[in-house]
């Protein structure tokens, strides 16, 4: 089994050294082995939990979900239909936001199009900006 310093384990996962320990105090991550010195000691389990962990914020899942998964047994032991719900309520949420993304691009694209781009005090950005949403 590999080990590894925690500056390694950085490194390694892209994780600053920080997160990490934030990680372990919050119980995201299992707190490793220390050294007869006091220092941690990390192995392969915590890699690949923290690339987990990374990757799956990347891709916008939420800490609350990244923690259900987990707690499922994380990427070794996690059961696919019980992952399956929490990635398809993720999705959801996902689609809802492309959703409000293209209703946003629309009225910033309009109110591009309106914008005369003269240096005039009159700007339709602006009054899109500070016009109250419908609703």
């Amino acid at each position: 089994m590999a080990s590894f310093t925690i500056g390694q384990l950085s490194r390694r996962t892209g994780v600053n050294i920080e997160t990490i320990r934030y990680f372990e105090k919050v119980g995201l991550v299992a707190s490793p082995p220390r050294t007869e010195g006091g220092h941690r000691i990390y192995g392969d389990d915590h890699l690949r939990a923290l690339g987990f962990i990374r990757r799956a914020r990347e891709l916008g899942f939420t800490p609350d979900e990244v923690r259900g998964i987990l707690a499922l047994g994380g990427p070794t032991d996690a059961c696919c239909d019980e992952v399956r719900e929490i990635a398809s309520q993720h999705l959801a949420i996902v689609r809802r936001k492309m959703v409000d993304l293209a209703r946003l691009e629309e009225l910033l694209a309009s109110a591009i199009n309106r914008c005369s781009g003269d240096h005039v005090p009159h700007c339709a950005v602006i009054d899109m900006i500070e016009q109250e949403p419908a609703g």
